[in-house]
């Protein structure tokens, strides 16, 4: 009798999706030593890189049916440098340094904030709705900070007079991030299906607007996006105490 052939199983990890999950973990590195360089700019712009690369890796994945458990862990952990680790640095190099130990605060607030959003959605991912986010996304929480650095940076503000709204906007998105308000998560857009002729006009010109003037379109989008939850919040809790009642 010949030995029955034991099945070999190949341990590996999907290359595709988790080149893009580099690119998005290097892009917030990057970020941080560009700005340790003084270059505040570059610095900014690799957050937003880092969003573009985070943004197409999970699609990636499921396009090409390569999801795993590893890609998730790992896209958690380029997140928390790049949306957690890198705005809190960038930002207090940049604003907090001469501040002390507020500086040191509102910077920590963000960071943190960042670590226990991303353990949060790892924890509740499979009983959360889909259509919501509990806390606002650090990417977009990531991209407010830069997106005021930047703005600060094209118009030549004085980092003396616009540094507390700068420590406002640090710790606020901190807070965001571990709040339960809900923001949209827009999974439930059917891409693939057709619109009208004035919708895709409509994209046409935002796109337009955010290639004009980047820096500004960019901090407003996010900012609104931010604003957003707790209006979300407050209509969907509204509407439950008026079923209730009636």
């Amino acid at each position: 009798m010949t030995p029955a052939k034991t099945s070999i199983r190949r341990r590996g990890i999907y290359l595709l999706p988790n080149l893009f999950t580099t690119g998005a973990l290097f892009s917030g590195f990057y970020a941080i030593t560009s700005a340790m360089n003084g270059r505040y700019e570059t610095a900014v712009i690799a957050i937003f890189i880092a969003m573009i690369l985070d943004g197409l890796d999970g699609r990636v994945a499921r396009i090409t049916n390569t999801q795993s458990e590893f890609g998730a862990q790992y896209d958690s952990l380029s997140d928390m440098l790049s949306f957690g680790a890198a705005p809190a640095l960038v930002m207090y190099l940049w604003a907090f340094s001469s501040l002390g130990r507020l500086g040191l605060f509102a910077a920590f607030v963000h960071a943190a904030g960042g670590a226990l959003r991303l353990a949060r959605f790892n924890t509740q991912i499979e009983t959360a709705d889909k259509r919501y986010f509990q806390g606002l996304p650090s990417p977009a929480a990531a991209a407010i900070l830069a997106g005021f650095i930047w703005i600060c940076l094209e118009h030549g503000y004085d980092i003396d007079v616009i540094k507390y709204i700068a420590i406002f906007l640090t710790i606020s998105t901190g807070l965001l991030m571990v709040s339960n308000f809900r923001y949209s998560s827009f999974k439930q857009i059917d891409l693939k299906g057709k619109v009208p002729f004035f919708v895709a006009i409509t994209i046409m010109l935002a796109i337009a607007f955010v290639m004009a003037q980047p820096q500004t379109m960019l901090f407003l989008l996010f900012l609104g996006y931010a604003i957003s939850g707790p209006v979300i919040t407050l209509i969907q809790r509204r509407r439950m105490l008026q079923e209730r009642k009636g």
